[in-house]
């Protein structure tokens, strides 16, 4: 059993194919994931298990992902925050608004994604040593 079976991950993505993409390539990398389509359906998530990784889509209905981010960050202060989007001004409010997180930019190859999950945990494992 390698070390990522055990990691998980809450995916928050409100486009279909896109969402099931991500789900299937992270599962494949050996990650437990609970896909959602907005926000709003992670929070009761957060609030009743435990992530590593909050994987979020920037622009979503009812709730975006910077909002969900700061929710995380008071309900699952240890879940680490990944951002997804296709937006280059939207990447640079995440960055500002939550210097913390890492901002993937679609298109991005699953091999890229993949490799930047295993980096936060790579380094959440060495700041923990």
């Amino acid at each position: 059993m390698n070390a990522t079976n055990s990691l998980r991950i809450l995916l928050a993505e409100d486009e279909e194919a896109m969402r099931s993409y991500l789900e299937r390539a992270l599962t494949n990398a050996g990650y437990d994931v609970v896909a959602v389509d907005r926000g709003t359906e992670a929070i009761p998530f957060l609030e009743a298990e435990h992530f590593d990784l909050l994987l979020s889509d920037i622009v979503m209905p009812e709730m975006d992902g910077i909002e969900l981010a700061q929710q995380c960050a008071e309900i699952s202060p240890r879940t680490k925050v990944m951002f997804i989007t296709g937006f280059a001004a939207v990447s640079l409010r995440a960055s500002r608004e939550q210097p913390q997180a890492k901002v993937l930019s679609k298109p991005f190859h699953l091999r890229d994604l993949v490799l930047e999950v295993e980096r936060v945990f790579a380094d959440q494992a060495e700041a923990s040593l």
